[in-house]
């Protein structure tokens, strides 16, 4: 039976660091989703490094042409951008996107619902990517969890949950 373990990490690096280290564990990346707040397609003004960091298009750009593939990079070969009504554009990577998409007029809430995350908590989540933050979530063999769930609170992720 698989489950799904849900962390909100409150930057970029942090995200990164536990994405690397669930490949390194042998997670696989059809089991890890990303969404963050496109925060370049948000803004109105030039470009600076702090704007591009969660554009996960920029980094998959990046790593194809670098030929190396770790972190969020890995994920971020299947990113999509996604416009939710009433959220605004998001940067989904991973099994999530496809959920996203579907579900595009619940937001994310009514996408972590396929996932068995219960709609108030995933509006708690919508909330956190809202404010800028990073969900990250893996939906791995019910065994995997709590391992997925240690790599998660190691990296500073906040909100751990496992459903």
């Amino acid at each position: 039976m698989e489950k799904t373990v849900v962390g909100v990490f409150d930057n970029y690096d942090q995200a990164e660091k536990a994405v690397a280290q669930l490949r390194k564990s042998g997670y696989d990346t059809n089991e890890i989703s990303i969404v963050a707040k496109d925060k370049k397609a948000d803004r109105n003004g030039g470009d600076s490094e702090d704007d591009t960091a969660l554009n996960m298009g920029t980094i998959a750009g990046g790593t194809a042409t670098g030929g190396a593939l770790g972190g969020l990079a890995g994920l971020a070969m299947g990113a999509g951008a996604l416009a939710i009504p009433g959220f605004g554009p998001i940067i989904a990577a991973g099994p999530i996107a496809g959920l996203l998409s579907g579900a595009a007029t619940g937001g994310v809430a009514g996408g972590l619902i396929d996932w068995g995350i219960p709609e108030e908590q995933g509006k708690h989540y919508e909330d956190e990517i809202k404010q800028g933050k990073i969900l990250a979530a893996v939906r791995t063999h019910e065994q995997k969890v709590e391992k997925a769930a240690d790599i998660f609170r190691q990296n500073g992720a906040s909100d751990v949950n496992i459903k």
